[in-house]
């Protein structure tokens, strides 16, 4: 006999989780049913280990999407402060590190454990190490093939993740599915990932792995003009660090990147102070407060920054002063989904109700979190949509 309940909610995730809880709440019996051996993989591992659960400051602008509007309704009816209620119920102790980037205290096991709390305080089932082998829709609800025999339902909720960390059980599965049902995709690529660079690049700067400086960092013109403010850092495959794993999500293949090295100064005019009072020292000399030294005897041999300032001209000094502030470089690539925080693209949203998750098409579908093309900056964003798609999602279904 198939196992009957009202909602099954495919992904043990953050967002699948969220909406199995949601639903639960409602009085409706729900099954979440997820491959791996452990939920939360992703939720135990983000954040070094201390789970950057949302963002105070995330509005649709932190997303990227090719329907921007899309997220506006869930983000708007589940806010971070409805989220930190719950954390805060539940005695999670938390900080806040940047500027409204919320950080567990403790571990990001503290998180997890909310949540499963919930879900069993609403009665959801979750079942581990379960093998989905088909989806059929039924005159009324759906059956699901599994290892563990035929379940059906109502209604389906796809939280399966997108293809960023595969070595976290990460895997195409909700976007096959969705073709499966006739929905469209839109073409996806790694997120929040670090950039890889040419030879000639790396063997220049592979050295300086582990080396970390301040910088503003924007695809080049004429790319998006979206710019961050944050650390950059040499890896010794190349350029990682808040502010380069920002770009990448807006950076296309062949693309070159442009980083103000000095993004706090005003560079041209201090040079210019600089000749007058003390002609004798040089733009490295200057540029010693503020970079890395390694990382400037590098830009030195390169760019002539030995140079006393007063053999520089006018122009000189507009040439040095754009190199540093307009610092170009083209990435090779990117490290791929291998180390990718996020899945850029997915399940197209003119598919999808913006209020509710469910595809227009198919009653009982629902798309939630990473699978569907909604994908947020780095710093706390990506969780906010996994639980306000959640919610919106298992307030329907």
């Amino acid at each position: 006999m198939p196992h009957k309940t009202d909602v099954i909610v495919i992904g043990a995730g953050a967002a699948g989780l969220m909406a199995a809880l949601t639903a639960g709440y409602r009085g409706r019996r729900v099954t979440v049913l997820d491959h791996a051996n452990k939920a939360g993989k992703k939720i135990l591992m983000s954040g070094g280990g201390r789970c950057n659960f949302t963002n105070l400051n995330s509005t649709p602008a932190n997303f990227l999407s090719d329907n921007p509007a899309f997220c506006i309704s869930a983000l708007k009816r589940y806010s971070p402060w409805d989220f930190l209620e719950l954390v805060e119920r539940h005695g999670v102790a938390h900080e806040e590190k940047a500027a409204g980037q919320l950080f567990c205290q403790g571990s990001s096991r503290d998180i997890l454990t909310m949540l499963m709390t919930e879900c069993e305080w609403a009665g959801a089932e979750i079942r581990l190490k379960v093998a989905i082998d088909e989806v059929q829709p039924l005159n009324q609800g759906f059956r699901l093939k599994t290892s563990e025999g035929i379940y059906e339902c109502a209604s389906v909720i796809i939280a399966s993740g997108g293809l960023s960390i595969p070595t976290l059980g990460a895997s195409g599965f909700g976007y096959n599915l969705a073709r499966q049902f006739g929905l469209n995709i839109l073409p996806t690529r790694p997120g929040l990932v670090p950039f890889t660079l040419h030879p000639h690049d790396k063997a220049r700067f592979e050295t300086l792995a582990g080396l970390s400086c301040e910088v503003q960092a924007r695809v080049a013109p004429p790319g998006p003009k979206t710019t961050f403010t944050e650390p950059m850092l040499f890896t010794h495959r190349g350029l990682s660090g808040p502010a380069m794993l920002q770009v990448s999500s807006y950076w296309q293949p062949g693309e070159t990147v442009s980083l103000n090295l000095l993004p706090l100064q005003s560079v041209q005019e201090d040079l210019y102070g600089l000749r007058r009072a003390s002609p004798q020292k040089t733009v490295a000399q200057y540029c010693a407060d503020h970079l890395p030294r390694r990382f400037l005897q590098s830009l030195a041999v390169s760019h002539d920054l030995d140079r006393p300032l007063q053999d520089h001209t006018n122009e000189d000094i507009e040439t040095v002063a754009g190199t540093l502030q307009q610092w170009l470089i083209k990435p090779a690539g990117t490290e791929g989904y291998r180390t990718a925080e996020v899945t850029l693209g997915g399940v197209d949203t003119t598919e999808l109700s913006s209020r509710t998750m469910a595809a227009r098409s198919i009653p009982g579908l629902f798309f939630i979190g990473e699978v569907v093309d909604v994908t947020g900056q780095l710093g706390g964003h990506n969780f906010q949509w996994a639980w306000a798609s959640g919610v919106a999602a298992g307030q329907e279904a």
